[in-house]
């Protein structure tokens, strides 16, 4: 059994893939300062008195900061299209959605968005098959 190519779909996918790099690489950015932001404890964060995962504003800020430094790592890696980066984006985007989840009370708004760019990178890294380009 053959299965065919699907080149439109292979080059969405491809072009998606390099502008989840670069996004990887701005929310890494981003998650370097959100890190730096809470481990300094500053006012930027909302801290929920009644949170059944309630860390310490420092903790979350450790979190994000390990988590940015490594996207950043792993968004240089896919642009030079590394198999090792893309394996390693699927774990590190699955700790990115869990993280951004629990931490959800103390920065909504970001929480969400960060959620729903980590689900289309994994899309767009399920799909690109960089052999058929």
């Amino acid at each position: 059994m053959t299965t065919t190519s699907h080149p439109v779909r292979q080059g969405l996918a491809a072009g998606i893939t390099m502008l989840a790099a670069i996004l990887l690489l701005v929310a890494g950015t981003l998650g370097i300062l959100r890190g730096i932001a809470g481990v300094t404890k500053d006012e930027v964060f909302l801290i929920p008195s009644e949170y059944s995962y309630q860390f310490d504003v420092s903790t979350w800020g450790w979190i994000h900061l390990v988590l940015g430094i490594l996207f950043v790592a792993v968004a240089i890696g896919m642009m030079v299209t590394a198999t090792w980066a893309r394996v390693f984006a699927y774990c590190l985007l699955a700790l990115s959605i869990i993280a951004n989840f629990l931490s959800l009370p103390y920065y909504p708004a970001w929480a969400v968005i960060v959620i729903v760019i980590d689900l289309v990178v994994i899309w767009a890294l399920s799909t690109w098959n960089p052999d058929r380009i």
